[in-house]
């Protein structure tokens, strides 16, 4: 096995610093940060790009904004010259990532993969230049490992090793029932490390112990091991739960471009700087600057404005983020009557059913949950959809019905 820590010493450049720097910025946790700049060091020292694999299986058939997360720093690592992999799990979908389960995951036929895996991958080209990436499926060196194999690389982890997992661990603890077939996915997504001989692989915090396994195994096999990146878990519109469509709090990268940039600016204050530094490509001193002009008294709203505007570029075009904000406006500004009661709330964040309680809009939260039900609720023009949508500090106009206005200014 070669080992990063006996190569001799690279000199470490300012490019080698912002390279790591970019690395990470937003990331969770860079495992471990000493051996990815050796790396970084080597490949800039050499000319020779690092292998960078980031693993999705097809499961679903869209994307929304936090699968995006992942993929922005794929771009970043990209644009830094290194060779990214797409890789897509056509061979491990079959078996279902158990990671954050309570339950076996069911694993989707072969139709269901192949429809869901063309549209992931003509989503991703949006953003990243998959020109320049290097596509593959795991199922080119999966499926030729055979019964044989399966089991020669099942010798090469421990199940004492296995049950160190969160979740196999509170099913084992709790009684619920774990299928033999479930240890083999993340010894299968190891062994696509093996298969790539990747220098660095991406996931979200979920898949920590996944990349983990990718690390021994690549060990096992006499490779240097991966690095690994994990980066955040984007929380959705309503700033608490992860963004999810069973949740209802998304913003899909499929959407029109008026409803993403509706959506995007429901926001909370708070929740836009996050969604600043996970999915902005701006420069981090640039949203530092942003960050103080509001701060200093500048209308958030500018802010989420230039978010919103953005992200719809990237997914749409600029012409078209600008004629969704025009649409925004308009729909804003339409039935919005000169006077209008104000009302200033304490306790931001602040969920949409008690605002309108507390803004004197209806007269009970399950009330306001119906009219959300409805579709009867607006914030500055946006229709709400999400029941369990949170306001943070800032000014809004909120409406019930057609007639019925409140500007209300929420503070901590």
């Amino acid at each position: 096995m070669s080992d990063s820590s006996a190569a001799p010493l690279t000199p470490i450049t300012d490019r080698v610093r912002e390279a790591m720097r970019i690395s990470l910025r937003g990331c969770d946790e860079l495992l471990p940060e000493s051996d990815w700049l050796k790396k970084l060091a080597r490949a800039e020292a050499t000319g020779k790009p690092l292998r960078i694999k980031f693993g999705m299986d097809p499961t679903a058939p869209d994307l929304h904004l936090g699968h995006t997360v992942v993929l922005n720093k794929l771009r970043q690592l990209q644009d830094l010259g290194h060779v990214v992999i797409p890789l897509i799990g056509d061979f491990t979908t079959t078996i279902g990532d158990p990671s954050g389960r309570n339950s076996t995951r069911p694993p989707l036929t072969r139709e269901q993969i192949e429809a869901n895996a063309k549209t992931y991958f003509d989503q991703i080209g949006l953003v990243v230049d998959v020109s320049r990436a290097e596509v593959r499926w795991n199922s080119e060196w999966s499926d030729a490992l055979g019964a044989r194999g399966m089991i020669q690389l099942a010798a090469r982890y421990t199940v004492a090793r296995m049950m160190e997992r969160d979740d196999f661990k509170k099913r084992f603890e709790s009684n619920t029932p774990i299928s033999v077939h479930e240890f083999l996915y993340p010894l299968m997504q190891g062994y696509d490390s093996v298969a790539l001989k990747s220098d660095i692989e991406l996931g979200g915090t979920d898949q920590k112990f996944n990349l983990l396994v990718g690390r021994a195994l690549q060990a096992e096999y006499g490779q240097e091991p991966q690095c690994i990146l994990t980066m955040p878990l984007l929380e959705g519109l309503d700033g608490v739960d992860k963004m999810s469509k069973s949740k209802g709090n998304y913003v899909g990268i499929a959407e029109p471009a008026n409803d993403m940039f509706a959506k995007i600016l429901s926001i909370s204050d708070e929740l836009m700087w996050r969604w600043f530094t996970l999915l902005s490509f701006r420069g981090e001193d640039e949203i530092a600057a942003l960050r103080r002009e509001v701060e200093g008294g500048r209308n958030p709203k500018d802010a989420k404005v230039m978010l919103a505007k953005e992200i719809t570029t990237r997914f749409h075009s600029a012409a078209a983020a600008e004629a969704a904000h025009e649409d925004f406006q308009r729909r804003a500004a339409g039935g919005i009557p000169d006077e209008i009661p104000e009302r200033t709330l304490a306790g931001a964040p602040l969920g949409i059913a008690a605002l309108l309680k507390q803004a004197g809009l209806v007269p009970s939260t399950s009330e306001a949950m119906r009219l959300v039900e409805q579709g009867g609720v607006r914030v500055d023009g946006g229709v709400v959809s999400d029941k369990a949508l949170k306001l943070g500090n800032g000014t809004y106009v909120v409406q019930v019905g057609k007639r019925k206005f409140v500007r209300v200014t929420l503070a901590a």
